[in-house]
């Protein structure tokens, strides 16, 4: 069987990789490191290759692995043929890239949050990697399961808390729309490290009891005390956390307890908006009529009277509609500049929408009242300044609720 027919079926799972004509390949060749039969202990020698073609973050590579087995047909080791051991640390089998792109895919996929087209043009622009989403997708799965093989490795986590003087665990459902099944999560704070996670249907007193159960196995195994337990207390973390840790203090999560502490001032802050928002009405109906203003100015700039007037008219059509009607221009500027203000519903409990929006709105307020007293024969220049600072500020905001 020739190189290229034995890689076409090997790339994932029974997905075909096809390799371009004019790939220039690094060559790699391995052979067995211990020779010697497990069986009878003579020397193997070589009875056939392996080929292989995989993709590297430095270049496409052909591996030749050189198959032994035991010379004596009389042995039961003769009828077993040992592949080289390195093999496996450059790339799994029926894989068409090596462990540093698998590693370089899960890292931008975990822990960038990198979408799959991404990935595969990043892959392709700077590495000259073509992979299709499909095989992508199945490599971060692959990567994803031994990322959590890894997390949950029982030795590892012992050798992490040799030195740990006691564990504070913490609970915590994300449900990622309604409806959906929640993922309930177990973590160990003082590693920052995630036990493990599963996702219910219905957190029920028993299901939930049955997750800290666990996490109390794996306290158990570590042979290191549980020093605290933090959730947002619903009711079933508190009845499984007293079942099983019933010497362990539980203690209110500090996100949660603000965030309850937060809601009687965001629900004055959220009722002080709907009140302004009854104040500032008719924002439409003044744009309508400076737009309609507008129209027929320009309408009435274009008609000329005379044939003399024709080249007056030509000249009015092409200015601009600032040009055309300032005052309108400066009404819609500020019309757009209160309906930013009026759409944020950006901030916290730290800086209420609310207080910012009343903010804005005096500082609108005073910018009108700065014009008119302007237009009244005050300092036009200064004013017309801080109406331009006000009208930006407006327009920021708008396009910051809108983002």
């Amino acid at each position: 069987m020739g190189i290229d027919r034995w890689f076409r079926i090997t790339e994932v799972g029974r997905m075909a990789y096809h390799w371009p004509a004019d790939t220039d390949f690094a060559l790699w060749e391995l052979d067995v490191l211990d020779r010697n039969c497990s069986v009878c202990g003579r020397l193997m020698y070589i009875c056939d290759h392996r080929y292989r073609r995989f993709h590297t973050l430095q270049g496409p590579v052909q591996l030749i692995c050189k198959l032994n087995h035991c010379p004596d047909p009389a042995c039961p080791g003769h009828a077993r043929t040992k592949s080289p051991e390195l093999e496996i640390t450059l790339a799994l089998p029926q894989m068409a890239i090596g462990w540093d792109v698998l590693c370089w895919i899960g890292h931008r996929r975990c822990a960038r949050h990198m979408a799959i087209s991404l990935i595969r043009s990043e892959l392709l622009d700077d590495f000259g990697i073509k992979l299709s989403d499909d095989a992508i997708e199945q490599y971060i799965r692959r990567y994803q399961a031994m990322l959590a093989a890894r997390q949950q490795d029982a030795e590892s986590l012992r050798r992490l808390y040799d030195s740990a003087a006691e564990i504070i665990l913490c609970i915590d459902g994300l449900q990622p729309e309604k409806g959906h099944e929640a993922l309930y999560v177990v973590r160990e704070l003082t590693r920052k490290r995630v036990w493990f996670a599963e996702p219910l249907l219905s957190a029920t007193a028993d299901e939930v009891r049955r997750l800290i159960h666990q996490a109390k196995q794996w306290a158990q195994s570590l042979g290191t005390p549980v020093g605290l337990w933090m959730s947002d207390k619903q009711e079933a973390f508190v009845k499984g956390i007293a079942a099983e840790f019933p010497d362990v203090p539980h203690r209110y999560c500090d996100n949660h307890f603000l965030r309850d502490l937060a809601k009687p001032v965001l629900e004055a802050d959220s009722h002080a908006k709907v009140q302004m928002r009854k104040k500032v009405r008719g924002l439409r109906t003044i744009e309508r009529a400076v737009l309609r203003r507008r129209k027929a100015q320009t309408e009435d700039d274009l008609t000329p009277t005379t044939p003399e007037a024709t080249r007056p008219a030509t000249a009015a059509a092409n200015r601009s509609a600032d040009e055309v009607d300032p005052t309108g221009s400066v009404v819609l500027d500020y019309c757009s500049a209160v309906r930013g203000i009026l759409n944020d519903d950006q901030g916290g409990p730290l800086h209420p929408p609310g207080l910012r929006m009343a903010a804005a709105l005096n500082e609108v307020q005073a910018s009108i009242r700065r014009n008119l007293e302007a237009k009244k024969g005050g300092s036009r220049r200064s004013n017309s300044a801080d109406y331009r600072g006000a009208s930006r500020r407006g327009l920021r905001t708008s396009k910051s609720s809108k983002k």
